[in-house]
């Protein structure tokens, strides 16, 4: 019962936050918009900057922008801030509803960084906090020196890609660069933002000129914020996708996608303006389309298939949910031709705890693959091949330590299976 709660919880949590981000994200692209096609004005309003008229929705719109303000503070104002908050509150409670509670299962590979679970709930934490804390000491550092700050910025979202890859499973390590991008995005609006707005709303209040200072940082702030929101996305997005943060070099994978995300991005921007930046639109698919071919088949080896001993369960490995690995002893046959029968035990050791009809660590199985009966693991064996023998991301940071013979094992299996090889018939003479 608690897990189907659990998992209602979190289905309800992902809801609001695609929602919440879908409405960030299009304001951000509007207020960008907004910007980039002011025109200078025809009138002489005192404050004026800028001007647009645009047709939508059966009317005309009139867009004025004033620097530092106009001459008196309107009756009504529009924040843009609660989008923002909505975002990141729901993103970090699905966070910790999914990836902090259950930590063996997404945050933890102990082929990279052998943590407790404690441990690994901290560093997540932390490391959201302390790229806020860096971003923030560097534009207090740098200043208004745009082009060197967003040098310094690139380096640190190396750097972070870099890290979190060494700390955390790859998929996780992906959802944390973007969970920290949007900790920088949302608190650019809470701490900077909307401070610096409200500070000029009360000074216009009182009859006084606003700082422009506070303009020029909330401005600065936006502008970083319109750079990550794309490759924001695909660091979320790309979570689903084994063949992107399973790869040997998954940090500069990540890196090279969400730069070519920052470039579209910046087609969009350009576009704003009344100009058709094509090369970047163009630079950006082709840096995507390359990357993709590096992750293809083709450039990686083939999956080990060769024969394998017997086996059995002697490093003392543990069930997810605590109790102890049951050990596997399989006929000889195991290591030539295996069939489906041959290597239920290594799926039922490994995959079922979650992929079943009624799996003990989640409330159902994901993606709906159950793995529990020989018809579905065969159903679902070049899904299992693929997770488990190419990509190594099944089991979820090799919880149960699964063992290179095993996934030989199962690269042999799904081998004869596609070449239509079975026991039966390897133990028949060949003409």
């Amino acid at each position: 019962m608690l897990a189907f709660w659990t998992e209602a919880a979190a289905f309800l949590l992902r809801w609001l936050h695609v929602v919440a981000a879908i409405a960030w994200i299009g304001e951000s692209f509007y207020f960008v918009a907004l910007d980039r096609g002011l025109k200078p004005p025809k009138t002489g309003a005192q404050g004026l900057f800028g001007e647009s008229w645009s047709v939508h929705g059966g009317g005309f719109y009139l867009k004025q922008k004033f620097l530092p303000a106009p001459a008196e503070l309107p009756a009504e104002l529009h924040w843009s801030k609660w989008k923002s908050y909505t975002t990141w509150l729901s993103g970090f409670g699905l966070l910790a509803l999914t990836y902090l509670l259950s930590p063996d299962l997404y945050l933890i590979d102990r082929n990279v960084a052998d943590l407790s679970q404690t441990q690994a709930v901290v560093a997540a934490i932390v490391f959201l906090g302390a790229t806020w804390i860096v971003y923030d000491g560097l534009c207090k550092l740098v200043g208004f020196r745009d082009g060197l700050l967003g040098a310094f910025v690139a380096v640190m979202t190396l750097a972070l890609c870099d890290v979190a890859t060494g700390v955390f499973s790859g998929r996780a390590a992906f959802l944390l660069v973007g969970a920290a991008l949007a900790t920088i995005m949302s608190a650019n609006v809470f701490f900077v933002i909307i401070p610096g707005q409200k500070r000029m709303v009360a000074a216009l209040a009182k009859g006084e000129m606003p700082n422009p200072l506070d303009g020029s940082r909330g401005k600065q702030r936006s502008v970083h914020n319109t750079y990550f929101t794309l490759p924001v996305v695909f660091a979320m997005l790309s979570t689903h996708y084994g063949t992107a943060y399973a790869h040997e070099y998954n940090w500069l994978v990540l890196a090279i996608a969400m730069a070519a995300a920052a470039m579209i991005r910046q087609f969009f921007v350009v576009w704003h303006s009344g100009e058709r930046a094509w090369p970047l639109l163009g630079g950006g698919a082709l840096v995507l389309f390359g990357l993709l071919f590096w992750l293809s088949p083709a450039m990686r080896p083939e999956a080990p298939v060769n024969p394998v001993p017997v086996a059995s369960n002697a490093d003392g490995a543990t069930m997810p949910d605590g109790s102890a690995s049951p050990a596997i002893v399989l006929p000889d046959a195991w290591g030539e031709h295996p069939d489906t029968a041959a290597i239920q035990p290594i799926i039922e050791k490994h995959c079922v705890a979650c992929h079943a009809a009624q799996p003990k660590l989640m409330a159902s199985a994901p993606k709906g693959t159950m793995l529990d009966t020989p018809e579905r693991i065969d159903t679902y064996a070049a899904l299992v091949h693929k997770q488990a023998v190419e990509l190594k991301v099944m089991p979820p940071g090799n919880m149960t330590r699964m063992t290179d013979a095993e996934r030989a094992a199962i690269g042999r299996w799904f081998v004869n299976r596609r070449e239509g090889v079975s026991i039966q018939d390897a133990a028949s003479p060949r003409e």
